[in-house]
């Protein structure tokens, strides 16, 4: 039934007139038949020769009613909407048909036609008509309504006529968001064939294709593309004023079908031109499989990942900390869930602990009860504008909570200490930089003592998707309608994906010897008003500017925000050496014994008592090797403004 109601809806206009006028016509015809029966209790045949004569009957019926409908506009409605209104037509076409009907065979009289066939037959072609109404708007009408709901939806294209793609495919069929016209496909041979009922394009003909389809998105459903593929695919999108949306890598599709929930937005890792390496499970495991580890800020954005990398390794216990109630709680519940999905999670302790680095006496009490093997210290302050104008926190969270921590560590046996450090630390304009500089320096002091513990350092630029990234903030900017903000048309920043840099910190603290200071392959840098203008365009919009005053998005320049610098550094000194890894270095860097560092640190400390600002960035200055501060001493605390009391 649902094949012939769509060949009926897709007759020509003309044709459907047509055909409700034939049908209107039966019905005229049927109702004389069945009038006759009802008066005379017999059936009688539609004969002329016949006494009676249902043949005039018939044929009268239908020289009235037929230009009465005309008149009313039986037919220019769209019976399919038959609503009240309809049915309000319908009464009154038929209403005056009874009263031409009955005027002529039951006022005036025609031989062979009984009288009472004048008023019966009218109420049952009412009947007749209205129900034929009713059954079209039923068999039709939800059918129509959903052909144009789905003629109104966004158009797609999948790029990908492969498993995923049909897949995909089918699972939009339904689908109340989006209407999937036809395919894209790198391979020849498919080009013009036609895939369950949609053809397959080739992506030379994207311009065309977009142009005559109206194409407002493209699904790119070849999730084990390499990134390096992927690129080169989105360059060919750009500029085709289509948005691209995504399906995660095969390995994110655990049930093996396709389904509209695992479509996401394009993320700028996809752009970022290279594959991660594999990562080494010796490497992987040797620290942390059947270990007791410990996360210091296990709430944030590395933090958390490396817990979700650890729970793989089938540690023995994986301890939280956090001093963030509900970033603990977050990652804390994840990673039940996560364990219910492992063979062996139950046998994993998972302990949430609440508490800050810099609380000595907790920190005590947790390494004391616990013994952890290894640590992975990823608390820190890292904003790097909030951390600029709150000077004193910055220095006790990063330097001396690290310190505290790693002292700590020292007292209660753990093997391995691994600091989570920052390409900020070279060369820095921020306090922020200095401070994880510091840190770095403290624990190369350390290390170079006789040490049970091996101190170690894991130096990388920025995460895409952490908290404070461009990324997200671009996205929101963009469904904003813009402005996008940038700070300069210069801007430069390295980046690597969140999983990928996690897992190369496991990687490099399994190789550490003791104060080693590990920086990971960042790949090219990426100006940052490119993967603006890229986001854009992937969206499917334009970058407004002089050249292109009518564009979709404006990028605004702000200028530097306090203490960011153009471009980031990962090496202090000079020819970095090669690990056993292809993606992990090592650099030499120069740094004070303790014995020397220690009175330095320890007057650091007294500046933080006194809150002495001044002496403190003097300090800062001195003790980290080219830190230039960019920005006039300033804290929101210090040099708040007096408050006039009434």
């Amino acid at each position: 039934m649902g094949k012939l109601a769509n060949q009926v809806l897709d007759l020509p206009r003309v044709a459907k007139r047509v055909l409700v006028v034939s049908v209107d016509i039966a019905l005229c015809v049927f109702t004389v038949w069945l009038a006759f029966y009802l008066r005379l209790d017999q059936w009688i045949r539609l004969d002329p020769a016949a006494y009676w004569d249902p043949h005039t009957a018939a044929v009268v019926s239908v020289a009235v009613a037929i230009p009465i409908f005309v008149l009313n506009g039986f037919y220019r409605a769209i019976f399919r909407y038959s609503g009240w209104p309809a049915m309000t037509t319908i009464g009154t076409g038929i209403g005056i048909y009874t009263f031409v009907y009955a005027t002529i065979f039951t006022i005036v009289g025609i031989t062979g036609v009984p009288r009472t066939i004048g008023l019966i037959q009218p109420m049952l072609l009412l009947l007749a008509v209205g129900a034929s109404r009713l059954l079209a708007r039923y068999w039709l009408g939800g059918l129509y309504q959903s052909i144009l709901f789905k003629a109104k939806l966004p158009k797609v294209l999948i790029y990908g006529a492969g498993n995923t793609g049909r897949q995909l495919a089918g699972a939009l069929a339904n689908s109340r968001e989006m209407r999937v016209v036809g395919f894209l496909d790198d391979n020849p041979t498919l080009h013009q064939q036609t895939l369950n009922g949609l053809t397959i394009y080739s992506p030379a003909d994207l311009p065309n294709v977009v142009a005559t389809l109206q194409i407002n998105t493209i699904l790119l459903a070849f999730p084990s593309a390499s990134r390096r593929r992927r690129n080169e695919i989105l360059n060919t999108i750009k500029h085709r004023g289509v948005s691209v949306r995504t399906l995660p890598k095969v390995a994110e599709i655990a049930s093996g079908k396709v389904s509209i929930s695992d479509l996401r937005e394009l993320d700028i890792d996809d752009l970022l031109g290279r594959d991660p390496v594999q990562p080494d499970a010796q490497l992987m495991a040797k620290h942390n499989s059947g270990k007791r580890v410990l996360v210091t800020g296990a709430g944030g954005s590395i933090g958390s990942e490396l817990c979700r990398q650890i729970i793989l390794l089938q540690p023995e216990a994986l301890l939280l900390v956090e001093q963030n109630e509900y970033a603990l709680y977050n990652i804390f519940h994840e990673l039940e869930e996560e364990l219910k999905m492992l063979e062996t999670g139950s046998s994993i302790r998972l302990v949430p602990l609440l508490g800050s680095v810099r609380d000595q006496d907790r920190m005590k009490s947790i390494l004391s009860s616990w013994q952890p093997e290894t640590i992975y210290h990823a608390a820190a302050y890292k904003h790097v504008p909030l951390v600029e104008h709150n000077l004193t926190e910055g220095l006790k969270n990063n330097l001396f909570g690290t310190i505290t921590t790693a002292r700590l560590a020292e007292q209660c046996g753990v093997k391995n200490f691994v600091l989570i450090s920052t390409d900020k630390a070279v060369r820095p304009t921020n306090v922020m930089g200095a401070t994880k500089r510091l840190a770095e320096m403290a624990l190369q002091a350390l290390a170079a003592r006789e040490t049970q513990t091996r101190f170690c350092m894991v130096r990388f630029g920025n995460v895409l998707g952490s908290s404070g990234s461009v990324v997200p903030r671009f996205r929101q900017q963009i469904r904003d309608g813009g402005p996008i903000t940038l700070t300069d048309l210069e801007m430069t920043r390295y980046f690597m994906t969140i999983p990928e840099a996690a897992q190369l910190v496991i990687q490099a603290g399994a190789m550490a010897k003791g104060g080693d200071v590990f920086l990971l392959d960042m790949g090219e840098p990426v100006r940052i008003f490119d993967l603006a203008k890229r986001m854009v365009e992937l969206s499917g919009l334009e970058v407004q500017s002089e050249t292109n005053p009518d564009g979709d998005i404006r990028i605004e320049i702000t200028g530097l925000r306090p203490g960011e610098k153009l471009y980031e550094e990962l090496l202090i000194g000079e020819n970095p050496k090669q690990t056993e890894h292809p993606r992990i270095m090592k650099g030499e860097e120069r740094f004070l014994l303790l014995d020397k560092l220690e009175p330095e640190l320890f007057a650091l400390n007294e500046a933080l008592d006194k809150n002495d600002l001044p002496k403190l960035r003097s300090l800062l200055v001195q003790l980290v090797e080219g830190y230039k501060p960019s920005t006039e001493l300033f804290d929101w605390v210090q040099d708040a403004p007096p408050i006039k009391l009434d």
